[in-house]
């Protein structure tokens, strides 16, 4: 492979590795803040069913005291029964008896409700109380986690500026301009492997005198598709396959070239 096209492929390496941290080292406040969002969930939940038990509590004061005064007034009217002189407030007394009576059977069956609402509240806070407990574990995991990676992140961030200084000096001009070019221009990859006649990145074959001096990696060959600046793996690995492709190639391009 050509110096100046190992350098443009080992420039991408580091431009692909700093940008992959760069987007974790962004993502991770993000992340962190729905971790936070869900364990103020959690503790919201916590105070909710404590104020619902808080509630209940009221209420049930209210209805003691509404039980109270209803069985003070039912006692007050059959003391006055004894007192009647006529059928009439005879009559009238044992109605307003009757009316404290099912007074008071109404607010103990409010009473009994509100007990029992009280057992699923309690019950409610209990499960309430697990998850937060449960949260608070899995979130100081996780931020932990994301913390740690962001710091492993900025190691190699700082890294990959360093790599990158020691070899855009190395590099021409015209080269670094391309690859900045198409780099810009096609998603921070400016450089692409052709693999089997094609480019890897667009998947557009490739015409076979292209492909064949792609193979070569001698010098600076663009996809007539995307602008991706291409190399071939294989010969770089001389390996097996490397070399089949390359065969391959040229039958194409003696295939192409054949006058009809």
């Amino acid at each position: 492979m050509s110096p100046e096209l190992e350098r443009l492929v080992k420039l991408q390496e580091i431009e692909t590795r700093a940008a992959e941290a760069q987007k974790r080292i962004a993502e991770a406040p993000a992340q962190i803040a729905a971790l936070d969002a869900k364990l103020s969930a959690s503790r919201e939940g916590v105070a909710a069913a404590k104020q619902a038990i808080a509630d209940n509590h009221s209420r049930r004061r209210s209805l003691d005291n509404d039980l109270a005064s209803a069985q003070q007034r039912h006692s007050k009217y059959k003391e006055q029964l004894m007192a009647v002189k006529t059928n009439d407030e005879y009559h009238a007394m044992q109605h307003q008896i009757a009316a404290m009576e099912a007074e008071v059977s109404r607010v103990e069956e409010k009473i009994l409700v509100n007990m029992m609402e009280a057992d699923e509240l309690a019950i409610r806070l209990k499960a309430a109380e697990a998850t937060l407990q449960k949260d608070e574990s899995s979130v100081a995991t996780e931020r932990a986690a994301i913390l740690a990676e962001t710091s492993d992140k900025r190691t190699v961030l700082d890294q990959s500026n360093q790599d990158r200084g020691a070899i855009v000096p190395d590099m021409s001009r015209e080269s670094l301009e391309l690859f900045e070019r198409v780099r810009k221009a096609r998603q921070g990859i400016a450089v692409a492997q052709a693999v089997n006649g094609q480019c890897t990145i667009c998947h557009v074959r490739l015409r076979p005198q292209v492909y064949n001096t792609i193979i070569k990696n001698e010098g600076i060959v663009q996809c007539d598709h995307c602008q991706r600046i291409l190399y071939f793996a294989g010969v770089r690995e001389q390996s097996a396959a490397g070399k089949a492709s390359l065969e391959a190639a040229e039958s194409r391009q003696r295939d192409y070239e054949r006058p009809s």
